[in-house]
């Protein structure tokens, strides 16, 4: 089986516990206007890959992922539009070295296609990139209904998350969303960890080298003050909801 890869990182220590070898994958349906990977978009860039390709690039680095309590972690792009490709890489890790397997995940695709890659999924890093639907398509050109419908699915069925929220003044700052996006946390099992991710503009050489205008010229990135508002607001919401659930 072939996968179409954008590149790979061996000694990863933020997309998931411990160390980990973090492949990136081409394609992504979102069109984040703060993406900083806008070179992953297009699903037939990248460079293709085998199954066992990807497993000679893990296996030297066995020892540091396992002494750390880390693995693998794939990412994009948007790595469920290569879903079988990902199955088949976390089954073969599993099956040789017992290995920790991470999906980062904007949770677009249809979760009910997605079942038995979830059955293979240690954690799900799983990006809520708004919780109002009509500023979230605004953000990235989609509806946030399949993502939030992910997020009740994993909540459902056991699964372990990390929610990931890249906060972008002037986008997702407003109050109200900052509270709902708590209570819809705090609504959810599983979530071991919730990461505010300030927006930055480390990214804007890759939409000039695709010819591209950055969609969020003149934005800059939050303050200290801001961030600890941001965080404050989401964890008022998700203590709002806990204390109507208990």
């Amino acid at each position: 089986m072939i996968g179409r890869i954008h590149s790979v990182e061996t000694f990863g220590t933020v997309d998931g516990p411990g160390i980990r070898f973090i492949l990136f994958l081409q394609g992504c349906a979102l069109k984040c206007q703060y993406c900083h990977n806008r070179d992953t978009w297009n699903l037939m860039g990248g460079k293709e890959m085998s199954l066992e390709d990807v497993l000679s690039e893990i296996e030297p680095y066995l020892n540091y992922y396992r002494s750390s309590g880390g693995g693998l972690t794939i990412s994009g792009g948007e790595p469920t539009l290569q879903a079988p490709f990902v199955k088949e890489i976390f089954k073969a890790v599993k099956e040789r070295w017992n290995l920790h397997t991470t999906l980062d995940t904007n949770g677009f695709n249809e979760v009910s296609k997605l079942e038995e890659l979830y059955d293979l999924t240690d954690l799900v890093l799983l990006d809520i990139k708004h919780i109002n639907n009509e500023k979230h398509q605004e953000l990235v050109g989609v509806p946030n209904l399949r993502t939030l419908e992910t997020a009740r699915w994993l909540s459902d069925h056991g699964k372990k998350m990390w929610i990931r929220h890249v906060f972008v003044p002037t986008k997702n700052d407003d109050e109200e969303d900052l509270l709902e996006l708590g209570r819809f946390i705090g609504s959810l099992n599983g979530v071991e960890k919730f990461e505010l991710l300030p927006y930055h503009q480390m990214g804007v050489y890759k939409w000039e080298a695709c010819g591209e205008k950055y969609p969020l010229e003149g934005v800059d990135s939050p303050t200290e003050e801001e961030i600890e508002r941001a965080k404050r607001l989401i964890e008022l919401g998700r203590q709002q909801t806990l204390s109507k659930l208990a």
